[in-house]
């Protein structure tokens, strides 16, 4: 088991908090874990553990607006949450992490690498979206967000934008925060995609989801065609959609573990 805690992160008007789990032994590396657009980081309750297993110090700091991180939710910009997450690994960390970023997770995840390089040893992208996705998609995640809908309706919605067939997306039911929602839309959409695409000079684990929607397999070299082969490596990881992680938890594990051993 690993040793979990709470710690708050604070600078200027802004308090991050932030869950540890560190494992028995010394950790050799330090890994960050971002959670998808809504969503705060006790999704990774599972998956730290098995993280910590394998010898990393994990951190999760939550995004603005949930459970206990606080600050400015008004016109901010992805630069504004890299910026909270940066701070944290230089309070946390001494300074040097790898960044997991799940789904929109990512995103903040490569503005922290292009924004704070020396801080960034490596980012794994988590079911990243391709550049352009089908507007249909959003129209779901908006459904799985507005937890006034009927639990069928948002069901439905997790299983088309999330979950691959045969899995079963009933654990995602909760964890949904719709006013920090707000705040991520708008900071993304004040955000020039230029400005983080790139994720600096740092190497990348793009971790795709074989039967994700948002990443098409006419899109699978997108991203190494982007950033170049030399700097990108792409594990496809089977039965699995957009949620990847609660989906194929061992798998995410392994791929992070064995790339993080080559940097």
């Amino acid at each position: 088991m690993s040793q979990r805690r709470r710690v708050s992160v604070a600078y200027d008007d802004v308090s991050i908090d932030v869950i540890l789990d560190e494992p028995g032994a010394s950790a050799a590396d330090s890994l960050v874990l971002l959670p998808s657009s809504s969503r705060d980081s006790e999704d990774f309750d599972e998956i730290s553990e098995m993280f910590a297993a394998e010898g990393f110090r994990v951190v999760r700091p939550q995004p603005r607006g949930m459970c206990g991180s606080v600050g400015p939710m008004d016109g901010l910009t992805l630069h504004d949450y890299a910026r909270d997450v940066a701070v944290v690994i230089e309070r946390l960390t001494g300074g040097s992490a790898f960044v997991l970023g799940h789904a929109f997770g990512q995103w903040v995840g490569r503005c922290v690498a292009a924004d704070h390089p020396g801080l960034v040893r490596g980012v794994i992208l988590a079911a990243a979206a391709a550049k352009s996705a089908d507007p249909a998609l959003r129209d779901e995640l908006a459904k799985c967000v507005d937890t006034s809908l009927p639990d069928p309706v948002r069901l439905a919605a997790l299983q088309v934008a999330f979950f691959a067939p045969g899995h079963d997306p009933s654990s995602w039911l909760d964890n949904w925060h719709p006013v920090a929602s707000k705040s991520q839309r708008a900071a993304s959409a004040a955000t020039p995609q230029d400005a983080w695409w790139g994720a600096g000079s740092a190497p990348v684990l793009d971790i795709q989801a074989e039967r994700d929607p948002w990443r098409p397999p006419a899109t699978r070299d997108g991203i190494r065609d982007d950033l170049g082969a030399n700097r990108v490596t792409v594990v496809v990881i089977p039965d699995a959609s957009h949620a990847l992680i609660p989906e194929q938890p061992d798998a995410v594990v392994r791929a992070v573990r064995d790339w993080t051993r080559t940097i």
